[in-house]
């Protein structure tokens, strides 16, 4: 069994399906697969890491790549070809769609691969920089579309997620009888229990006690904090509340 960090980027067009979701599919058909050898499958969390908006950087809406890792009995030769054929079936055709697979267990340079990932969120990054990198790290890089010029952000998302510090993670999360048509109160501890979070934080990053009550409003987001899947939440009067959608815009 192996863990895998794989990471799409500019898949879509206005009007089409997004990237984000085209990854939520990929990482379905890999544990479909790996369902097939195995009982357990663990559940693959979609995270979006923005990237630098600038006019030299062509996107649809917020340039933004999108990852998940994998554990996986299956080979890397199966896990690209199912990451392919995914993306050439359901990308935009005015799409530029780039792919970075990484086998966590080989041998690269963590911080080189994070520090590409964080200059990509405030500077213009090339084609030839990205495949250099990769090639130096091992990492494969490969673009399926147009032109490819999603490879950039692909490696870049590999090394946000890496960071453990960046992203939100897609979709919003069902908390027991919690259906947004009401607030209601949870604790930590029920939270953590009843979701596939992990932790639940302030906004000033704090880490909060299984006791602490957390009131639930609006849609259920989470973010990538500290490697872990978090809840983030606000001060509301002696209690908390989780993240407005105006804080959770900064990830």
């Amino acid at each position: 069994m192996k863990n895998w960090l794989i990471c799409i980027d500019d898949t879509d067009d206005i009007g089409t399906k997004g990237t984000g979701e085209i990854a939520e599919e990929i990482a379905h058909l890999l544990q479909q697969q790996q369902a097939n050898r195995t009982e357990y499958v663990a559940r693959c969390l979609v995270t979006r890491h923005q990237l630098y908006v600038h006019p030299d950087i062509p996107y649809t809406s917020h340039n933004s790549a999108m990852c998940f890792q994998l554990e996986s009995h299956l080979d890397f030769a199966d896990i690209k070809q199912i990451c392919v054929t995914h993306l050439l079936q359901e990308s935009a055709a005015a799409s530029d769609p780039g792919l970075a697979i990484l086998d966590m267990s080989s041998s690269y340079d963590i911080s080189a691969l994070i520090a590409f990932g964080r200059a990509a969120k405030k500077t213009v990054k090339t084609k030839e920089q990205a495949y250099e990198l990769a090639t130096e790290l091992g990492i494969d890089l490969s673009e399926h579309g147009g032109t490819g010029q999603g490879v950039i952000g692909a490696l870049a998302g590999l090394g946000l997620r890496l960071s453990g510090q960046d992203g939100r993670v897609k979709g919003q999360f069902c908390l027991g009888d919690y259906n947004q048509s009401a607030d209601i109160e949870f604790t930590v501890a029920d939270i953590l229990l009843t979701s596939p979070l992990q932790i639940v934080l302030s906004d000033s990053g704090e880490v909060l006690a299984d006791d602490e009550r957390i009131l639930l409003t609006g849609k259920v987001k989470a973010v990538y904090r500290q490697h872990m899947f978090a809840l983030l939440v606000s001060r509301h009067g002696s209690g908390w509340v989780n993240a407005s959608k105006q804080t959770l815009k900064a990830y």
